[in-house]
């Protein structure tokens, strides 16, 4: 078997897409200067192409508990980023912590729909996306990131400096490479569907 071959396995039709809270809420104050502007056209393309091709999808939103936040429910930035509403059928999962399965029904969704493998995609790369990432694979899900319909924001480092979103990215990719994920761009796992 090929890696080709390994990945494509994980596209089958029991794989679920999972994006995970693209919300208006991350352009208005506290977040600052975010990486990666492609992430929204990537992310269109990615669920146009899975839409087409038959497969389920749930939608992931963080429904913020903290007063003030722009992703509370209450707040005009919990609502989903042109293009990324779900359509009447496609179920939502709503959230209050990094780990869309941490609180929610996400893991019974996906177990009745006989889900094998999920494919991820979102803000933040570093946060929610790698997080939920770490608990798909723990739970035994085949996991996919697709790192360029992901998106993170600078950091300060607790050193006086800033951390670079793309830097962040890259960093967080890596490692959920290296043992919890398998990570395409949106063109190929296109190619793959």
């Amino acid at each position: 078997m090929t890696p080709q071959d390994d990945i494509a396995m994980t596209l089958d039709k029991t794989t679920v897409l999972i994006p995970i809270d693209v919300q208006r809420g991350f352009d208005y104050p506290p977040w600052g200067r975010r990486g990666n502007p492609a992430m929204e056209a990537n992310g269109r393309r990615l669920l146009a192409a899975w839409r087409a091709s038959g497969r389920s999808l749930i939608h992931v939103r963080h429904d913020s508990i903290v007063e003030g936040s722009s992703l509370r429910p209450t707040h005009q930035g919990n609502a989903f980023r042109e293009g990324f509403e779900p359509l009447a059928d496609e179920p939502v999962v709503g959230k209050s912590v990094n780990a869309a399965f941490i609180g929610t029904d996400l893991d019974l969704r996906l177990r009745r729909l006989g889900a094998s493998g999920v494919v991820l995609f979102g803000i933040s790369t570093d946060m929610c996306v790698s997080t939920t990432a770490r608990v798909a694979s723990n739970l035994g899900y085949r996991t996919t990131v697709v790192g360029d319909a992901c998106a993170c924001f600078d950091l300060p480092d607790g050193e006086g400096g800033t951390l670079a979103a793309e830097d962040i990215g890259r960093a967080h990719l890596a490692t959920l490479r290296a043992e919890f994920a398998d990570v395409l761009d949106t063109d190929d796992l296109i190619a793959r569907l």
